[in-house]
């Protein structure tokens, strides 16, 4: 059924405000002045969800960029040459060959590593710009996590991180050597890393509770068009050199970047949160225009008594940038939540960023084994879409991590020669880690209150980048050595997914304001309400994972 001819809840006059029968949370009051998701306001909310797009190319671009491109013996030059043949071509690098006696078989300029003879610098070096993007990653997450809580809120950090990516990523595309390439991908990870949160947080929040989850697998589609953009963006410069790539993935997201700005509202939920009533009116209003709604008259008298106590000073930003962090870290319960699921992103990151770098050296076509991974992450949103609706989130994360790495040893144990089944189990392994990706994603969502919840997802994100950090290096030892890459990963994943056990099950639980609130909903601690009431508090160390 269409959206136009399904049933709309009345949107509040002026005459209908009312006290609601009960305690109401803003996450309550919000619903009732959005009355129906009109199709307008979905479209808004997935606009703001293409972010991931953007977010996929920043990722995965060093797949093509950093490559290790194959090369062949020059049949003149090495006729006297024993050892330059076509199976050394296809098993070791030209190091010990003599100049002249060997080529790469495409333009030296179409990677990095053969523009700047990195093939024989060992896999620190070869690694180090794609380790770079993750590190500037580890540490913009670390550093802005709490901005988006606190001081810029969504929209702003979202249109900091995008116009900073994409300037930083056309400078990449006139680094002079590896030392600045590094250092620019470095800078281009910094600000990449709210990217993905400040998307997943605020699409979700334009929207009412039917449509989050839905708004939430939409960006993880964007996040597969874009995965899958850069194969045919890479064949089609295939025959140039590799700095097309950065300017054809920066330029558009800078025009994006200028659509947002002008198009997309700042989340109300977090505009009440901090106390700004005026602008979370103005931007109902707007939102409520968008589903046919008249707020001529409206007065948002509810609004008044939203009015949210916070002990922790998150929300007040008394506490500075960190109060959000600092308000998880009082908070046993919340450090318990915070460490099992990045314990477990950890693992899933490893496998998850690490495949795409290290299907070079399953000896099949580059171009269509990264597509295949790009493709893989369609149906990966499909099943998490469906796993969201309908499954436990402890289970199918405890289950698609046991399947990633089972997948991953076996393309370890598979031998070289069989390059076919190697793809297989790499494909399959890469699409159980996307789709654990997408279900933690809600799952971290979802067990953290409005008042930390970009900080608590952030920090998440930051666990599955500390796990990509290592991935690069360990796909260029896994060159030689199979153990080295998809062993490891295996092993790293199959055993962070069982953190998630002691995890409590979120499925069909409404969304927390304030840590207060969330403490009353596990029958300790306070509430903070739209009617200003605050119930009697226990001790909050005691709540229970």
């Amino acid at each position: 059924m269409s959206m136009a001819n399904a049933p709309t809840a009345p949107l509040l006059t002026a005459n209908q405000e009312a006290a609601p029968a009960k305690e109401a949370s803003i996450d309550d009051v919000i619903e009732m002045y959005f009355g129906a998701t009109g199709v307008l306001q979905l479209l808004k909310a997935v606009l703001v969800a293409f972010a991931w797009a953007f977010d996929a190319q920043l990722v995965f671009i060093s797949a093509f960029t950093d490559a290790e491109p194959r090369w062949h013996c020059l049949t003149a030059a090495s006729a006297g040459n024993a050892s330059c043949s076509p199976a050394a071509a296809a098993s070791r690098p030209p190091c010990d060959l003599a100049p002249g006696s060997w080529a790469w078989d495409r333009l030296a300029v179409a990677s990095v590593v053969s523009e700047w003879t990195l093939n024989c610098a060992g896999p620190a070096l070869v690694s180090l710009p794609a380790s770079s993007f993750f590190a500037g990653c580890l540490a913009g997450g670390f550093l802005l996590a709490t901005l988006a809580d606190s001081l810029l809120g969504r929209k702003k950090m979202l249109l900091v991180s995008l116009a900073s990516t994409s300037i930083a990523g056309v400078l990449t595309a006139l680094a002079p050597n590896i030392w600045a390439y590094a250092a620019l991908r470095l800078v281009s990870g910094f600000f990449r890393s709210m990217v993905g949160t400040c998307t997943l947080v605020l699409s979700t929040e334009l929207v009412g509770k039917r449509w989050r989850n839905t708004v939430s697998v939409a960006g993880f589609f964007c996040f597969a068009v874009g995965f899958l953009s850069l194969p045919a963006l890479a064949y089609a410069f295939r025959d140039a050199s590799w700095r097309n790539l950065y300017v054809w993935t920066s330029v558009p997201c800078l025009c994006y970047a200028v659509l947002v700005f002008f198009l997309v509202q700042e989340s109300p939920r977090w505009l009440l949160v901090r106390g700004r009533k005026q602008d979370a009116m103005e931007a109902l209003r707007q939102i409520m225009s968008l589903n046919g709604g008249s707020t001529a008259g409206l007065s948002f008298s509810m609004l008044d008594a939203c009015v949210v106590r916070e002990d922790n000073a998150a929300a007040s930003g008394g506490g500075g940038v960190f109060a959000a962090l600092r308000a998880m870290s009082a908070r046993r319960w919340a450090l318990r939540r915070l460490a099992a699921v990045m314990a477990t992103s950890f693992g899933v990151g490893m496998v998850y960023l690490g495949m795409p770098l290290n299907v070079g050296s399953l000896g099949s076509n580059l171009y269509l084994s990264v597509a295949y991974n790009a493709l893989a992450e369609l149906p990966s949103a499909v099943l998490a879409w469906l796993l969201i609706r309908r499954a436990s989130r402890r289970s199918s994360v405890i289950a698609l991590t046991a399947a990633a790495g089972a997948c991953s040893l076996a393309c370890a144990a598979v031998p070289r020669g069989a390059a076919a089944a190697r793809m297989a189990a790499e494909v399959l392994s890469f699409f159980a880690a996307c789709t654990a990706f997408d279900v933690m994603l809600v799952y971290a969502t979802e067990l953290f209150p409005t008042s930390v919840r970009n900080s608590a997802v952030g920090m998440v994100r930051q666990a599955l980048v500390l796990g990509g950090v290592a991935a690069p290096v360990l796909a260029a030892l896994g060159r030689e050595r199979s153990a080295w890459s998809f062993g490891v990963f295996g092993v790293a994943i199959g055993c962070s997914g069982l953190f998630v056990a002691c995890l409590p099950e979120t499925r069909g639980k409404s969304m927390s304001d304030t840590m207060a609130e969330e403490e009353e909903e596990g029958n300790e601690g306070a509430v903070a309400s739209c009617t200003g009431a605050t119930a009697g508090s226990t001790d909050s160390d005691r709540y229970a994972v």
